[in-house]
């Protein structure tokens, strides 16, 4: 369970659907002159330099978001280009945000972040760039469920388990009917990785059912390269914010006519 690592996989096409979503939320969000508490449940390190070996290594940035944004998948005035445009400036023209960082971009003074993540070495990474907010070496699904209902109680909650093992397909929908019964009017947005065997649909399915009013927006894309088995992406997103449902559509146009 602590042997993922997300620098291998930055910046790629499923970030570039989840990030845009989660922009989009965030920057709706943030309009209103009231505070809000973000959670994420699998933080990551924060922060990725898409120069290094691991982005590399793999060439997933090279076929996500450093091809979007030579080939204008995202409009100029699009939350996510400006929070990637604002975090460049400040930590450098190479590097790309995970969703703290993305989501951190939108924060107000009075807002306030709560970030789990038990792998020690991505921990430590996350410490040195997430001094904005309060960390937890923890199971994301624990900190998740002590926190909520958080406070302020206006939020979102962003779960984006490594799915490592099976099993976790099974423990989200429990997970996420617990903390919507805790917390009715938060966001809560899950992601998932679409893969050659579906093995998402029964998760997805469970949900559906349990929430079907939630939004629900699915991209497909090749491999990234030979032999890799993610094919897709995928956001669920309990209380979507106003024009989520609309950039979902916009971003599944995208993705289909050029992915």
């Amino acid at each position: 369970m602590l042997s993922y690592q997300h620098a291998y996989h930055a910046g790629n096409l499923a970030d570039l659907h989840k990030h845009a979503l989660l922009a989009v939320a965030m920057e709706y969000l943030t309009r209103k002159d009231k505070p809000l508490s973000y959670l994420e449940t699998h933080a990551g390190r924060g922060l990725y330099d898409l120069t290094g070996p691991e982005a590399r290594k793999t060439g997933e940035a090279e076929a996500g978001i450093t091809r979007a944004l030579a080939d204008d998948w995202l409009p100029g005035d699009h939350p996510l280009m400006d929070a990637l445009a604002a975090i460049r400036r400040s930590r450098g023209p190479d590097v790309y945000p995970g969703s703290p960082l993305v989501a951190a971009h939108f924060i107000r003074p009075d807002d306030r972040i709560h970030l789990a993540e038990l792998h020690p070495a991505e921990h430590q990474a996350l410490r040195s760039v997430a001094g904005f907010a309060t960390l937890h070496a923890r199971d994301g699904f624990e900190m998740a469920q002590a926190q909520c209902p958080p406070t302020p109680r206006r939020g979102m909650l962003l779960i984006d388990p490594s799915y490592e093992i099976k099993a976790e397909y099974d423990i989200v929908p429990r997970q996420i009917g617990l903390l919507a019964r805790k917390w009715n009017v938060g966001v809560i947005a899950l992601w998932y990785p679409i893969l050659t065997d579906h093995r998402h649909l029964a998760m997805t399915a469970q949900l559906t059912s349990q929430f079907p009013d939630a939004l629900l927006s699915e991209v497909r894309f090749p491999p990234a390269r030979d032999g890799h088995s993610m094919i897709g992406s995928g956001m669920f997103v309990i209380n979507p914010p106003w024009g989520l449902a609309e950039e979902a559509q916009r971003l599944e146009a995208i993705f289909r006519s050029r992915a």
